[in-house]
């Protein structure tokens, strides 16, 4: 069967990006390679976000079997990866990139790159406090990943409000803020008050016993009082990029 034009417009732009080799793309072309009907390559083609590998619970095997034919035809993320399988990724993948503090690792992509617009960036996350930082820089590397502009700013919850005020600026110049909060929730809420820009809620499960594990700041988002605010699973940080590239690519 011939392949779609969109497809090999795309196996094309990344054979001339240097993500897939000739070799590789010769076997797409002609046939010659195990397709895995599990995985979805050209999702991406599709829906502007490739296929990413959700590593937690599964063996380092798994993971390496889905990275190699995926990245045949595109770049691949992983996330929630352990430190273990990360470095024993890095050593399968020398030319891939891992972020350990984010749970991240991809092939074709640089993940722990400054973005040269920041603070100005279309992206701006936000978090409510340190504790809040895997989940926060999850987005930061999926964003990055999705070749979106994004920058982080961290520890300006409603503990220490006047700390908000110097971000003000970049937040209101954003196209898409992520506001990343546990405990109980409200910075979203007090952002929606404050910028023009769609706010996606990150709760996080962070916080003591009524926390409930997120359920609490989860709750709270969604009941928020400010419009404008919407609301992805708790500790998903990997979703909030990934919305945050469909209502770009949609404007």
């Amino acid at each position: 069967m011939p392949m779609d034009p969109k497809e090999l417009h795309t196996l094309l732009q990344n054979v001339a990006a240097g993500n897939i080799s000739c070799e590789n793309a010769q076997a797409v072309l002609t046939g010659h390679v195990h397709e895995d009907l599990t995985l979805d390559p050209w999702r991406q083609a599709r829906t502007t976000i490739g296929e990413v590998v959700f590593g937690q619970g599964k063996t380092l095997e798994q993971i390496r079997i889905s990275i190699e034919e995926l990245g045949r035809h595109h770049p691949v993320l992983a996330t929630r990866i352990c430190a273990a399988h990360g470095q024993a990724l890095l050593d399968l993948f020398p030319h891939g990139c891992l972020w350990e503090e984010a749970g991240l690792f991809c092939l074709g992509a640089d993940l722990l790159s400054a973005d040269p617009k920041a603070p100005n960036s279309d992206v701006v996350i936000i978090t409510a406090g340190s504790s809040d930082l895997p989940v926060a820089r999850e987005a930061l590397g999926t964003a990055r990943f999705l070749g979106l502009s994004a920058h982080l700013v961290t520890d300006v919850g409603v503990a220490g409000l006047h700390r908000l005020q110097p971000h003000l600026p970049s937040l209101r110049q954003a196209k898409v803020v992520i506001a990343v909060a546990g405990m109980e929730g409200a910075l979203p809420s007090v952002l929606g008050g404050l910028v023009k820009a769609p706010i996606i809620a990150v709760p996080t499960s962070t916080g003591y016993g009524a926390n409930f594990e997120g359920l609490t700041p989860l709750l709270a988002m969604l009941n928020s009082c400010a419009p404008g605010v919407g609301v992805v699973n708790i500790d998903n940080g990997f979703g909030a990029a990934a919305l945050a590239k469909k209502i770009l690519a949609g404007s």
